[in-house]
């Protein structure tokens, strides 16, 4: 099994239900929460404008970079390819920070380590989806197994309609994006 997540451009409204979902959920300070908001980008010339939406998150690469610099073993891929942060073993160095390609990662100001998105890994041990994906009215955010053939996720990946941002870097994001119409 490997999770993924694939999120439809074309679906997405930037409502951002996704982003306070996550801030409840992880409990994450708003002003940080906000730091990963939807991002507004505008297309065409006027009167033909068009405004899209791009939420970028942990790509839970199955090559990390922040994983392979963590000094502490700290950052770490479970075998579902979920990445994490034991924050027990976090000594707050930020090269994980730094080694992110995507800028996914900030510091979280209470608990003084990295932070991240998890997919909401404790959400998707009791076999729950994870909070963004649940709240999203438009349903643009799609999770489950890369591996499994018959899922939605998997599907939609291996239709080329889906593509990864960076994979240039190297890193195997685990996330996928559908591209603008």
């Amino acid at each position: 099994m490997r999770y993924g997540m694939v999120i439809d451009l074309n679906k997405c409204i930037g409502c951002q239900s996704c982003v306070t979902a996550c801030i409840h959920e992880n409990d994450v300070p708003y002003e940080v929460g906000q730091r990963t908001y939807v991002n507004y980008i505008v297309t065409g010339e006027f009167p033909n404008v068009s405004i899209h939406y791009m939420h970028r998150i942990c790509q839970h690469c199955e090559n990390p970079p922040c994983v392979h610099v963590c000094p502490t073993g700290a950052s770490y891929k479970r075998e579902d390819g979920i990445v994490l942060i034991d924050y027990d073993l976090c000594i707050g160095c930020k090269y994980c920070m730094v080694a992110c390609p995507y800028n996914a990662r900030y510091f979280h100001p209470l608990r003084h380590t990295p932070d991240k998105c998890t997919f909401c890994a404790h959400r998707v041990d009791k076999g729950l989806k994870p909070a963004c994906v649940e709240v999203c009215p438009t349903n643009a955010r799609i999770f489950g197994d890369l591996d499994d053939p018959n899922s939605e996720v998997s599907k939609i990946v291996k239709s080329g309609k889906a593509f990864p941002i960076g994979a240039e870097y190297g890193t195997k994001p685990s996330v996928f994006y559908v591209r603008w119409e």
